[in-house]
C-alpha cells in the first residue's frame, strides 16, 4: 500500500480544528476521493461546519467509520486515545494502518492498545498546517513499514513538509515545531509593537514583521546557509541592524527562545501517555 488513492477508505476520526484541516488539504489536493472518506465529529455544530464537503461520509459512530477505511486517522485528544482504540478495536487487523496525530501517545502504547500486529505510526503536524506552510514529523511502529511511511509523507505533504524521525526525537519536536509557532507569534507581535512606537500604523507594521519573518524563513529554507550566516549579510559595520542585535543580546532573546524549546520539550516528556489501567 503505498499510494492513498489505492486504499480502500480513510477515516479520520476526530474531525476537529486539525482533524479538519487535514481532510480539507487531502481533498484538495485529490488525495482520497470523497466517496472514501468517513469522519467523524463531536455532536456539536462548529466541528460539522469545519468540514466543507457534503459528500464524504460523516457520523459519530468512530467504529462504523473504521470499518470501512484501512487508513485510519487519530485526531483526537491524547487522553481519548484509548477510548478510540478500545472502541474501533475489532475493526482492526494488520491490513490496516493507524496514524495518531496525538501528542505523548507512543506507538508502543497504541499497539498494545490495538491488539494483533496492528501497523502504527505517530505524527506531530503543526497549526501552519492550516495554509499548506506546516511541518510534520512522523515515526513508526514496530509493525509499520516503509511503504506506511511513504504513504503518511504522501499524506502530511499535501499540509507543507514531512519528516521522518526517531520516536525518541517526538518530545522535541512537540517542544520546537509544536509549540514553536506560538513563540514566533510572540515575536512578531513585539517587532509590530517596535514599529507602532516609531509611529508607523499597527496594520503596516503588522504587515512588515509578518511578511519579514516569512521571507526570512524562505531564505533560509531555499538557500541552506546557516541562519548565523544570514544574519551577518544583513549586519553591516557600524550600521542600525547591530545595534539592535546587542539589545537582543543585553536582552537575553536568544537563551530565551533556546530554554523555551527545551521547557517546552520537557514538558511534553512529562505528558507521557500511560494506561493507569494496565
Amino acid at each position: 500500500m503505498t499510494d492513498i488513492s489505492t486504499a480502500k477508505g480513510l477515516a479520520v476520526l476526530g474531525a476537529g480544528k486539525m482533524g479538519g484541516i487535514l481532510l480539507e488539504a487531502f481533498l484538495k489536493h485529490g488525495l482520497v476521493a470523497p466517496a472514501h472518506v468517513f469522519a467523524t465529529v463531536r455532536q456539536t455544530s462548529s466541528e460539522r461546519r469545519s468540514i466543507s464537503s457534503a459528500q464524504i461520509t460523516l457520523g459519530t459512530d468512530n467504529r462504523a467509520a473504521a470499518k470501512d477505511a484501512d487508513v485510519i486517522l487519530l485526531c483526537v485528544k491524547p487522553l481519548a486515545v484509548s477510548a478510540v482504540l478500545d472502541e474501533i478495536r475489532p475493526e482492526l487487523n494488520d491490513q490496516k494502518l493507524v496514524i495518531s496525530i496525538a501528542a505523548a501517545v507512543s506507538t508502543e502504547y497504541m499497539e498494545k492498545r490495538s491488539g494483533g500486529n496492528v501497523p502504527v505510526l505517530r505524527a506531530m503536524p503543526n497549526t501552519p498546517s492550516m495554509v499548506g506552510e506546516g511541518i510534520t514529523a512522523i515515526c513508526k511502529g514496530k509493525h509499520a513499514t516503509p511503504k506506511h511511511l511513504e504513504l503518511a509523507r504522501k499524506l502530511f505533504d499535501a499540509v507543507g513538509k514531512t519528516v521522518v524521525v526517531d520516536e525518541k526525537h517526538m518530545d522535541a519536536v512537540t517542544g520546537l515545531s509544536g509549540s514553536g509557532p506560538a513563540f514566533l507569534y510572540i515575536i512578531l507581535e513585539s517587532l509590530a509593537e517596535g514599529g507602532v512606537k516609531m509611529g508607523l500604523s499597527r496594520e503596516l507594521a503588522t504587515l512588515l514583521a509578518a511578511q519579514t519573518m516569512l521571507g526570512a524563513a524562505k531564505v533560509v529554507l531555499e538557500t541552506g546557509h546557516h541562519p548565523a550566516l544570514l544574519k551577518d549579510t544583513v549586519t553591516t559595520p557600524a550600521g542600525c541592524t547591530i545595534d539592535g542585535i546587542l539589545e537582543l543580546e543585553e536582552g537575553k532573546l536568544r537563551v530565551t527562545l533556546i530554554k523555551a524549546v527545551v521547557k517546552a520539550s520537557q514538558r511534553a516528556k512529562e505528558l507521557l501517555f500511560t494506561d493507569k489501567e494496565n
